[in-house]
């Protein structure tokens, strides 16, 4: 059975952009869904974020460039998403608004947030990684792509 968890980016084509969490085990699964690789990357690093605190009480004060290189677009996923659990945890911050470039197999990214607030952000779990479990990437039949992984909490 899998439940899932989702939000909508505040977009004009939010439609087809959204995340979800699906079950695994002990752990979370994030997917971002897009109408773009680069979209459905942003949307999974937001699915991530999602599972620390509700990502629309984040403000996007603060921005942090991320730049990854992996010569798949699954390893690219986990490379963006533990680049920016490292930036979280060194910085004490949370994101919320992410942007990301893909060319030959090179992520550009960046993540808007802000300074972790206990007593505002409520977080609920600290993400520890992401992993190579339930790890896609891939374009449907309509175009949509979906960037998935499981991480670790």
């Amino acid at each position: 059975m899998t439940k899932t968890l989702s939000g909508y980016a505040n977009s004009p084509a939010s439609s087809q952009r959204r995340w979800e969490h699906f079950e695994h085990m002990a752990d979370i699964g994030v997917r971002g869904i897009g109408a773009s690789r680069e979209a459905a990357f942003e949307e999974a690093a937001l699915a991530m974020c999602a599972v620390i605190t509700d990502p629309a009480l984040v403000r996007p004060e603060t921005s942090f460039e991320v730049e990854c290189h992996a010569g798949e677009d699954e390893f690219l996923l986990v490379d963006w998403l533990n680049a920016l659990i490292c930036e979280m945890s060194a910085h004490r911050m949370i994101f919320s608004r992410f942007a990301v470039t893909i060319s030959d197999g090179h992520l550009h990214g960046r993540a808007w947030g802000e300074a972790a607030d206990p007593a505002r952000h409520h977080p609920a779990v600290e993400v520890k990684g992401a992993t190579l479990t339930e790890l896609k990437v891939a374009r449907n039949a309509a175009g949509t792509w979906t960037a998935q992984c499981v991480v670790d909490v």
